[in-house]
């Protein structure tokens, strides 16, 4: 067990801490692109730099960027009114405005910016509403005013350029996802909904009148099926999933060991895994139309995995259906379903599994706030154990799964509970990125 905290109620003495944490973060992070032979790109440049995911940044450049993140926004709430740092609430709107008209791609190759009434002309938005949503995302960095009413982009709002997965995440987040979650509270009062943790009980279906799985193919949902498809593949681009080649020894696993990809997607994560390591063999399995969205995505994306039969595209519905038997590893996400799905799902592929088979769970894994767990990793004090504002995206997700799911992410000893009511035992937790890949094998 870590020892307690030995912080003081002293803001004095913590401000000074968090400003000596900044300053040593930022030193690491100044001789790591040195090292590298780069400079920290300007948050004004529309460049890519050489640390833009997850795969590309050394342990010591995370850690260091991550002590930033959480010391800055912990050191701005110390310091700054709380009712001013309570009240910021609009962001998501303004992203969801600026996506669907595509206003980055309007900007793309436009250094000196584009005149608001210039820009309201090509997307068909009212100028000065569109004005004052751009200066809002300006003042948090995203798009830049480079002259009074002349706005240009910049790195973050290249993000939202529409052909860049991270812009799909960010619209659907911020639309059908949003438009959901925003009933969370009723959902919550209303006892015949309050401690249901089916997807029909969820606020997603409360806001949209049917679940997040049979949304996209309604109507309503279907316009956005790409764009969801498109998500999960920026999803994965920025929490780790193309961390998967990095974040396991697949370069000991022998020749031609099968990967099942289970309820995978279109499988972008395993994509990127036979691509480092082609000796592998990957089955997709999820539902047909998803299996077959998966097989389109192969087919422009890596269609030499296709011709030399490295991967394989089975269809199933994974509460009617067992996974394909005796494969070397099974790949699983688990934050789609509440744990008592998850157990189910878990109890089949176990009966599909070999004495030698592996489990594989690729998650965010969460860590509480407070000192005391015995978990590794705690960030250095007087910061939150969890990291706090740098790792907020994983809370973030927690929530969204809540709303469009009635699902969560989960602790690391929530991860080895299942394991342990399906006939799995904990082996290890690997690093990958923000997330984790919890490695079972059989009991």
């Amino acid at each position: 067990m870590d020892p307690p905290s030995t912080i003081t109620m002293n803001g004095t003495a913590e401000v000074i801490q968090l400003t000596n944490l900044i300053t040593a973060s930022v030193t690491e992070v100044v001789n790591e692109y040195q090292a590298a032979g780069h400079v920290i790109p300007s948050i004004f440049s529309t460049d890519s730099g050489p640390f833009d995911a997850p795969h590309l940044t050394s342990a010591n450049l995370t850690k260091a960027v991550q002590v930033i993140e959480a010391a800055c926004a912990q050191l701005s709430y110390t310091v700054a009114n709380p009712g001013h740092t309570v009240t910021n609430f609009e962001e998501p709107v303004a992203f969801q405005v600026v996506i669907n008209a595509k206003i980055a791609d309007i900007l793309v190759g436009k250094s000196d910016g584009l005149p608001i009434e210039e820009l309201a002309n090509l997307s068909g938005l009212d100028s000065g509403k569109l004005g004052r949503i751009l200066r809002m995302l300006a003042t948090k960095h995203c798009f830049q005013e480079v002259k009074p009413n002349v706005f240009a982009n910049n790195r973050l709002s290249m993000q939202l350029v529409s052909t860049t997965p991270v812009a799909g995440l960010a619209g659907n987040m911020t639309g059908e996802t949003l438009k959901g979650a925003v009933m969370l509270s009723d959902v919550l009062q209303d006892p015949k909904t309050a401690m249901s943790t089916s997807p029909d009980d969820s606020a997603f279906h409360r806001g949209h009148g049917i679940s997040l799985f049979d949304y996209y193919d309604t109507p309503a949902g279907e316009k956005f099926r790409d764009r969801f498809a498109q998500a999960m593949v920026g999803w994965g681009e920025v929490t780790g999933r193309s961390m998967l080649p990095k974040s396991y020894e697949w370069d000991r696993v022998p020749a031609d060991s099968v990967v099942c990809d289970i309820g995978g997607g279109n499988g972008h994560a395993t994509m990127g895994l036979v691509k480092q390591f082609p000796h592998l063999k990957i089955v997709l399995q999820d539902l047909a139309p998803v299996v077959q969205q998966g097989r389109e995505y192969w087919q422009a994306e890596h269609p030499e995995a296709i011709a030399n039969k490295r991967v394989e595209f089975v269809p199933i519905d994974l509460f009617n259906g067992q996974p394909v038997s005796h494969g070397d590893f099974y790949y699983v996400a688990a934050h789609d379903w509440p744990t008592s799905e998850c157990l189910t799902i878990l109890t089949s592929i176990r009966k599909s599994m070999g004495p030698s088979s592996r489990l594989l769970i690729h998650e965010l894994v969460l860590q509480h706030a407070v000192r005391g767990a015995s978990v590794s990793n705690q960030a250095p004090e007087p910061l939150l154990a969890n990291f706090g504002m740098a790792r907020i995206r994983a809370y973030n997700q927690d929530m969204n799964m809540l709303t469009s799911c009635n699902s969560q992410e989960r602790t690391l000893q929530e991860f080895i509970d299942m394991g342990n009511k399906t006939g799995f035992q904990f082996v290890k937790l690997w690093d990958a990125g923000e997330a984790g890949l919890v490695e079972f094998t059989t009991v």
